[in-house]
């Protein structure tokens, strides 16, 4: 077991270290998204809270991309393993390169996930969530999003304590309204986002994952450095 630890501890190291080529601000240069998501249920009810905080760079530190904070209540229907959420987010985009302008965006959100495990390790998750957004200078706008979410885990059958997984996903991203005001029009298609990567279950509870993800829109691909924790309490 030392030795597995060991090897995810070299592949964060690698994840990094690979990615500090990209600290030049170009669009195509790789960037960085360190991440926190956290889920729970409250004592004796079918309600919980969830929710995620993201900072995203351009490159791997410094240049910021993204801040994003968002939370939401949860409802677990009886007898289902089905998790409905109605929730909020606050985003700051940053500017690529020197400039420190920002643009602030509040976001309403629907979501649904729908759990699936297929066979002994296989665990799929189905996310439906649609979102309200209030972007500074733009007319109302809406999105839907759908997401597959893999997880394997290989030295055990379940992802618990001392779990090592893949984990896999890709999202599509579809604009609602596609005028955004002063005469400005987005593209049916707003960007799809494809990840591999390396988990550990640091306890039962806590898991910490790396990999990378490439986000396409149909202007550009970047791809992204990702290093994450997803605790549930």
């Amino acid at each position: 077991m030392l030795t597995m630890k060991k090897n995810i501890g070299l592949l964060f190291f690698v994840l990094i270290s690979v990615s500090s080529y990209g600290q030049d601000t170009e669009p195509d240069d790789i960037g960085a998204w360190y991440m926190y998501f956290f889920n729970t249920k409250f004592k004796n009810s079918d309600f919980g809270i969830q929710g995620d905080f993201q900072h995203r760079n351009w490159n791997v530190l410094g240049d910021l991309e993204q801040l994003l904070l968002r939370s939401g209540v949860t409802y677990n229907p009886k007898n289902t393993n089905v998790v409905l959420t109605l929730g909020f987010a606050n985003i700051t985009t940053g500017q690529l390169g020197e400039s420190n302008e920002t643009v602030n965006e509040n976001r309403i959100y629907q979501e649904a996930l729908l759990p699936q495990k297929v066979g002994e390790r296989i665990y799929l998750t189905h996310r439906f969530r649609y979102e309200q957004r209030f972007v500074d200078d733009q007319d109302f706008r809406t999105r839907y999003r759908y997401n597959l979410f893999m997880n394997i885990p290989l030295n055990k059958k379940t992802l618990t304590k001392n779990a090592i997984y893949t984990a896999f996903y890709n999202e599509l991203f579809i604009n609602g309204e596609r005028n955004i005001g002063n005469d400005r029009r987005v593209p049916v298609f707003d960007r799809n986002r494809v990840y591999l990567g390396l988990g550990y279950g640091i306890t039962d509870k806590l898991r910490v994952q790396g990999g990378f993800m490439n986000q396409s829109t149909e202007n550009f691909s970047k791809n992204q450095l990702q290093l994450s924790l997803h605790h549930t309490f």
